[in-house]
């Protein structure tokens, strides 16, 4: 049959020491040696394997007296044409899939290859299928960040680990809604990032995340729009910024971090007695949280007077708390 475009030779096993090739010149000899055009770290790959020939119709494979052998669909050869579908094999466990370049589907190229039926199609169809779900699957992997952990037993990794493992696994159909609920309960610091990484990066591939969590600093970090819910009822549905709109009609919350520790009697004189501010509260030693009366007309004038007490004042921001407020507020008007 005529290729029509130029071959691409797909390893059997992404991640492996095999990469990816297209035959687009004359001839590629392949090996280990570093002089070949196709380089493959592989200690069962010989020095010089195996030269690929391709004149732009036909696809030939030439062994070079590897000490592996080369083989063409199980079957060891010394010169042999290759068709799309053809699975070749370098030494023992070396293997190609080979396959056009143009976007075929598997069947298309299964059934171009064999005259459209047969057992040979059949053959054809599956390898290409099982190549497409293991490229499918290193795809996924790589996209979690867990490619270089690909050929290790998941029982030794660690919660967060399996859990990007799991993330992948939902992705191995290319949705294009993702369901995850509470992905990183349970998980350390780290894991936590690491999987806000990811759900931000699946945003950035145009799909539609739905996560659940009851960790509101996690919802703030990652989501655009948040639905509350308390005992099964849905409180409302809105974009953050409006949910920030909701708190800061009538009051601001702002977070405020001190050089030194500030006492709880200094915030209550020095800050609440700020006119604007209707209520203030030690989060931690050097951190405390203002309600301030108004918008940022208000915050400006707060944080001008807190400032001229001289407390070392260092930072003035909006409380990332939030979306926390508003879930209590809506809860107690229900209650």
């Amino acid at each position: 049959m005529p290729w029509g475009s130029a071959p691409i030779l797909s390893p059997r096993e992404p991640g492996g020491p095999a990469t990816r090739v297209r035959v687009a010149q004359p001839a590629l000899r392949v090996g280990r040696d570093p002089s070949c055009d196709v380089v493959i770290s592989e200690p069962t790959v010989s020095r010089r394997h195996a030269k690929l020939t391709w004149d732009g119709k036909e696809l030939v494979v030439e062994d070079l007296g590897s000490s592996g052998g080369t083989f063409v669909n199980e079957q060891r050869v010394q010169r042999a044409t290759i068709q799309p579908g053809d699975v070749l094999r370098l030494g023992p466990r070396t293997e190609y899939v080979v396959q056009l370049e143009a976007t075929s589907t598997p069947l298309e190229v299964a059934a171009q290859s064999t005259g459209g039926g047969g057992e040979a199609g059949v053959r054809h169809l599956q390898m290409l299928l099982d190549v497409a779900r293991a490229l499918n699957a290193a795809t996924v992997l790589e996209e979690v960040k867990m490619g270089e952990w690909a050929h290790q037993k998941v029982g030794r990794f660690s919660k967060g680990m399996k859990q990007r493992v799991n993330i992948a696994a939902s992705l191995l159909s290319d949705p294009d809604v993702v369901i995850l609920d509470e992905p990183s309960t349970g998980l350390d610091p780290r894991g936590m990032a690491e999987v806000r990484n990811i759900v931000r990066g699946l945003k950035k591939e145009n799909r539609l995340v739905f996560m659940s969590s009851h960790i509101l600093s996690e919802v703030v970090d990652v989501c655009d729009e948040v639905a509350l819910i308390n005992r099964g009822k849905l409180l409302f549905y809105d974009t953050l910024a409006n949910v920030s709109k909701r708190l800061t009609a009538t009051s601001t919350s702002v977070e405020l971090s001190f050089l030194g520790p500030v006492s709880e009697e200094v915030l209550s004189a020095q800050v609440g007695s700020v006119p604007g501010v209707t209520s203030v509260s030690r989060v931690g030693p050097q951190r405390a949280r203002v309600t301030i009366a108004g918008g940022p007309e208000a915050q400006a004038r707060v944080l001008e007077q807190v400032a001229a007490a001289r407390l070392g004042l260092i930072s003035f921001e909006p409380s990332q708390s939030a979306l926390e407020e508003v879930y209590l507020q809506e809860i107690s008007r229900g209650d």
